[in-house]
């Protein structure tokens, strides 16, 4: 009784195996990389559920409510109430041209700085929902604005 058909394909089991492996690692390393939506899901789901509520905002920020609600003027109408992307995803995602922007000015600064105000859904001069930032995107608290 020989044994030699059985160590062959116990010898090629084992390279099998690992090229089925390296198959499947390629593939969903490639996967990631040229889908990144998929991994940003998980990070848009979480963000968007921890946004707390304001508990202050600068009275430019108050202001500039008065004139979003007013349609302007706006100190930076060529950038004020444009499409805001969310492409840091930090805010909920919603469609395209959900969300707005506009720059909440700064004292002693003398470009934009990075305040921002972003509204979302209904009109422009009446938005459903109002972030605040004050570090340029990286992260909103909602406004409760009646």
């Amino acid at each position: 009784m020989s044994t030699d058909g059985d160590s062959q394909n116990h010898s090629l089991t084992l390279p099998f195996i690992l090229i089925i492996a390296l198959i499947t690692l390629v593939s969903t390393v490639y996967s990631t990389v040229h889908n990144p939506e998929s991994a940003k899901l998980v990070n848009t789901t979480e963000n968007s559920s921890t946004i707390s509520e304001c508990t202050s905002v600068p009275q430019e920020a108050t202001e500039l409510i008065r004139d979003i609600h007013s349609g302007g003027p706006f100190d930076y109408p060529s950038n004020d109430g444009r499409h805001f992307g969310n492409y840091e995803q930090v805010l909920p995602r919603e469609n395209s041209d959900y969300y707005r922007e506009y720059t909440v000015t700064t004292p002693g600064v003398n470009h934009r700085g990075a305040r921002r105000i972003v509204t979302g859904g209904g009109t422009e001069t009446d938005p459903d929902v109002y972030y605040y930032t004050d570090d340029h995107y990286e992260s909103f608290c909602e406004m409760d604005v009646d």
